[in-house]
């Protein structure tokens, strides 16, 4: 139940709290029906069309919220997955390859979801074109990858790239530079959603346009939306008539979330009548992956929680690692067939997320929202596979920029491999304190990328630049006090050392 009706509900006799609810509940949504229908007014042409189909979405999203009451799980009938509901990796892999890849991967389209901006690293424009590795930004290495896979099998499998109103028209400019490229791009657009007053529980827009202060005032509704928009664009049905079976859907900032050939193999090689509709690739939990969503068994069906959907008496028990074992890397392969079935029978159910923001101006909106993972409960014989963590080197920070651009990967065909040199799988745990937060300034600081093949642990914080050919191994602080600033020389080399504002280097 809504904030709203939540507050004029006290003192409302039990006896007539259901229809009280009821009532409430009629006259938001009617008053919702007629904003929208307000909003359209003020338009014409192509845009009112397709902000009437998303409003059609929105409704639906809005009628569920205004239903549900708390969180959307009984803790005690969550229980664990079975066994052979998630399947280690290398059991996958040790079936082997098919002598014919490439009949395998015309059944593949590669689905990025690339409606992010890269405001969060003080970036303008939409993340994807941020550069990552030797002048390649995320869109670069992503079409690297799969033009290498084209080349190397003689097949085509296309690139498909959800955009949203926010990264569209600067995605479509630069996808220009790739027109030689052995990779067939399609681009469609998620939906456009109305942000809502937190109190009123009615749309903040004042009219369809996004310039000025009403640009605030809609939002892309989560990647759980790809499944009606990519529907609803026309380009799954024209995939299916191309003979395309399969979506390897993954966030276009995680540079692990490569075509892996096993795992389309085990999809398309299904014993009849156990078709798999639904892949989740999870991998092991870290202590720095606690609030990451988790797969269960829930009413019979395997099923995605996430942190919000947690009774906030479970919390803590949600975030040990020793009972919830493993989280969605989001990664993700579904049947193009069973999303149209699923689509056409408006059977897709995904858990709302309710997303409080506090716009420019203070105002208290909310944001329904789904995701993507949160609908394998609709689809038959879903399955988690448990990938080596390599699969999942998201890049949402510039301590997660650091590590992708040191001597700890190398880059081939727009894939990165940990090098050899590392002697244990895990990734060092990088913090760079709030001067490193901004693309621009952090590439300052850095005359060379430091040698962190042999590092576990890195805190910087506070006015810290270093020099070319630095080196870092084990457990490394560096700590400028305000006013005080750290200059670490070229060709420094740190081991188990803390820095401090007074430039003293102690053992630990």
């Amino acid at each position: 139940m809504s904030i709203y009706m939540e507050g004029l509900s006290k003192g409302v006799p039990r006896s007539r709290m259901a229809q009280f609810q009821e009532e409430m509940r009629q006259q938001l949504e009617a008053s919702m029906d007629t904003e929208l229908e307000r909003l359209l007014s003020m338009s014409e042409g192509a845009d009112v069309e397709v902000s009437r189909k998303n409003f059609e979405g929105f409704k639906k999203l809005f009628h569920r919220f205004l239903q549900e009451k708390g969180p959307s799980v009984n803790w005690a009938k969550i229980n664990r997955p079975p066994e052979d509901s998630i399947q280690p990796y290398d059991k996958i892999k040790a079936k082997g390859l098919p002598d014919n890849v490439a009949a395998m991967l015309d059944k593949l389209a590669v689905v990025k979801l690339n409606g992010g901006l890269g405001t969060s690293m003080g970036c303008k424009g939409p993340k994807s074109l941020i550069s990552v590795r030797n002048e390649n930004t995320f869109l670069d290495l992503t079409v690297q990858q799969i033009e290498h896979l084209n080349k190397t099998y003689n097949t085509n499998v296309p690139l498909v790239l959800m955009n949203s109103f926010n990264t569209d028209e600067d995605t479509k400019k630069i996808l220009q530079k790739y027109t030689h490229h052995r990779v067939k791009i399609h681009t469609f657009n998620q939906s456009r959603y109305p942000r809502i007053n937190k109190e009123s529980l009615l749309p903040v827009a004042t009219d369809l346009g996004m310039m000025g202060e009403n640009a605030e005032a809609w939002y892309p509704p989560g990647h759980g939306d790809t499944y009606a928009s990519f529907y609803n664009s026309g380009l799954l049905e024209r995939l299916i008539l191309e003979g395309k079976e399969y979506i390897f859907v993954s966030n276009i900032d995680n540079l692990g979330a490569t075509v892996d050939l096993h795992i389309l193999h085990h999809l398309v090689n299904q014993p009849n009548g156990k078709r798999c509709e639904f892949v989740m690739e999870v991998t092991d939990k870290t202590r720095a992956d606690v609030k990451g969503g988790t797969l269960i068994q829930y009413d019979g069906k395997l099923r995605l929680l996430e942190i919000a959907q947690v009774p906030k008496a479970h919390v803590d028990e949600f975030k040990s690692v020793s009972k919830f074992k493993i989280f969605n890397t989001n990664n993700l392969w579904i049947s193009l067939a069973a999303i149209k079935r699923l689509q056409e029978r408006s059977a897709m159910d995904m858990e709302i997320i309710v997303n409080p923001k506090t716009l420019d101006g203070g105002l208290n909106v909310v944001q329904l929202e789904t995701a993507v993972g949160a609908a394998i409960k609709c689809f038959d014989n879903a399955l988690g596979i448990n990938v080596p963590r390599s699969r999942f080197l998201p890049v949402k920070t510039t301590s997660d920029l650091l590590l992708v651009m040191s001597n700890l990967y190398s880059l081939e065909a727009g894939s990165l491999t940990m090098s050899q040199k590392r002697e244990f799988p895990t990734t060092p745990h990088i913090k760079l304190g709030s001067s490193f937060t901004k693309v621009q300034e952090y590439l300052t600081r850095f005359e060379s990328i430091p040698d962190v093949l042999e590092l576990d642990h890195l805190t910087v914080s506070g006015d810290v630049t270093f020099g070319k050919h630095v080196s870092l191994k084990g457990t490394v602080i560096i700590i400028a006090n305000h006013g005080d600033r750290i200059d670490i020389p070229a060709g420094a080399m740190l081991e188990n050392k803390i820095v401090s504002g007074n430039l003293r280097i102690l053992d630990h």
